[in-house]
């Protein structure tokens, strides 16, 4: 072979080579189109949400009435835990309720008053929202209608009904087991179903007898209530007891169910009797 020919044999064959190499790659990628693909799957990091334990705004030691399973032992427990406060309260209200008649009494045989009579009758008109403007005979008779008790059986049926029992959040954060609304920032819990825009809050207490006591005192001042405060002022004039079925009927306004609110508190009332003193009934 010449020299020519062995120099070109040489670089023809270094180019076979080389053109073998670079489309073999390209060969083998064409041959794999029709494979299946496998992409890596990155594992998905999740968050644990920890859910938040809403602490009590009091100190009381509140039973758990939710792990009570006899039902008629959580009844019992749950009168027996309220049912003080409101004997407590409801004996504040009478005593009030006495120095009222007994200044309608001495202003109906033409007595003076002093000047701590004068200033009592001012704190309690300021207290139970009595107009300034109406006579002083008309004021007492006035604090007359709304300085009165409420039965307790009435007032226990309500809490049952109103903290589920004392199971609610706001009955075991707050204290409050009558569901009463208040209007200034911070002054409770903020329900979870308020409407946006709305401001009222669910009242927060210290204690149950304050808790009672704001209660007591919405139904004797709250113009929502004037239905039942009026029905309660017949029932003295005729000297009837309180009966807490026929009061109950001036409640409803107090839950957006209205009369189906009534019947299910005299319901309860009825069937829960046999746990009230005959004073309480």
């Amino acid at each position: 072979m010449t020299k020519f020919n062995k120099n070109y044999f040489i670089a023809l064959l270094f180019l076979l080579l080389l053109g073998a190499g670079l489309i073999a790659p390209f060969t083998f990628l064409a041959l794999q189109e029709d494979a299946e693909v496998v992409i890596p799957v990155v594992p998905k990091v999740v968050k644990k949400v920890v859910k938040k334990v809403e602490q009590p705004l009091h100190d009381v030691d509140l039973p758990d009435f939710a792990e009570i399973r006899d039902v008629k032992e959580k009844k019992r427990q749950f009168f027996a835990f309220i049912r003080p406060a409101v004997v407590a309260e409801n004996a504040k209200i009478l005593a009030s309720r006495a120095e009222v008649e007994r200044l309608i009494a001495q202003l109906t045989l033409e007595e003076p008053f002093t000047q701590e009579e004068h200033a009592l009758v001012a704190s309690l008109i300021k207290k139970y929202k009595v107009s300034k403007k109406f006579s002083l005979l008309r004021q007492l008779y006035e604090l007359q209608l709304k300085i009165d008790v409420i039965p307790p059986a009435l007032v226990l049926v309500q809490a049952a009904n109103e903290s589920a029992w004392g199971t609610s959040r706001f009955a075991r954060i707050g204290l409050n087991f009558f569901g009463v609304w208040c209007y200034r920032e911070g002054c409770g819990m903020v329900p979870g179903s308020r409407n946006s825009g709305a401001k009222h809050e669910v009242a927060a207490y210290d204690s149950v007898r304050i808790g009672v006591a704001r209660y007591l005192h919405n139904i004797n001042t709250n113009a929502a209530y004037k239905v039942f405060r009026s029905i309660r002022g017949q029932l003295r004039e005729q000297n009837q007891p309180l009966a807490p079925e026929i009061l109950a009927t001036g409640l409803t306004r107090y839950s957006e169910r209205g009369t189906d609110y009534v019947l299910e508190l005299t319901e309860m009332i009825r069937h829960n009797r046999r746990y009230f003193t005959p004073e309480q009934r």
